[in-house]
């Protein structure tokens, strides 16, 4: 099933660069919400290491704790990402969660695992114009950020510094997927509110990101809600 599914996908990813977006650029965020202990997210882990080398792409797993109870506990899971995904679910007016889903840019809700869903919503999104400029410096262990609205937001957003792990494989030994070795791909292992931003005058501050994992920078509105810009440096 999942050579099926990253099988159909290959030929969709093909159409999706947009012009003038390149990898280490602004971006559309795909956050992935997956976990080791779901039988369902293996081939949405997949399609997610498909679609993270695709220009204009920064794809992010966040790796939730809601299913460690049944028998293996997520070596990446935080309950800070389960409560991430409830506040997206509470903001569409859902109780329910699940994994694997992928959300595109704040906005956009995809199964994990259905290829021509998320090609689809990607496509809508790069080719979407923001009026949010947002671009990146690395100054030691610092990040510069600097965003600018044209026109000015008519209401704040929220600043986001997001670290992290490009690949790890992991061996599952309990569990739903006992005995299989999974890839997993851009690990979210810190997702943290840097400043909140009225986007009335621009933006000019600095973070601290010591060390060399990859620094995206998210502004999004509140809710959680639209993602209006997002840049990643390696």
């Amino acid at each position: 099933m999942m050579r099926q599914i990253v099988s159909a996908a290959s030929g969709v990813w093909l159409c999706l660069a947009a012009p003038g977006l390149a990898q280490s650029e602004p971006g559309v965020v795909v956050e992935l919400y997956t976990s080791q202990g779901c039988s369902s997210c293996p081939p949405a882990d997949a399609l997610m290491g498909k679609i993270a080398g695709q220009p204009g792409v920064i794809a992010l797993a966040l790796h939730v704790d809601y299913w460690d109870y049944i028998g293996w506990e997520d070596t990446f899971g935080k309950a800070q990402f389960t409560e991430r995904q409830k506040a997206y679910a509470r903001a569409a007016g859902s109780r329910m969660i699940y994994t694997p889903q992928m959300i595109v840019d704040g906005r956009d809700r995809v199964l994990g695992n259905e290829p021509e869903d998320l090609a689809a919503a990607l496509k809508a999104r790069l080719g979407a114009v923001s009026p949010v400029k947002l671009s990146l410096e690395r100054r030691g262990g610092l990040v510069v950020i600097r965003a600018e609205a044209d026109p000015p937001l008519s209401r704040g957003a929220r600043v986001q510094l997001v670290r992290y792990q490009p690949s790890e494989k992991v061996l599952i030994e309990r569990g739903e997927n006992a005995g299989q070795t999974i890839d997993y791909t851009n690990i979210v292992t810190d997702w943290q509110p840097v400043g909140d931003w009225s986007g009335q005058s621009p933006l000019e501050m600095e973070a601290e990101a010591p060390g060399n994992a990859p620094v995206v920078v998210i502004v999004q509105s509140d809710g959680p809600a639209e993602i209006l810009a997002a840049a990643r440096l390696k």
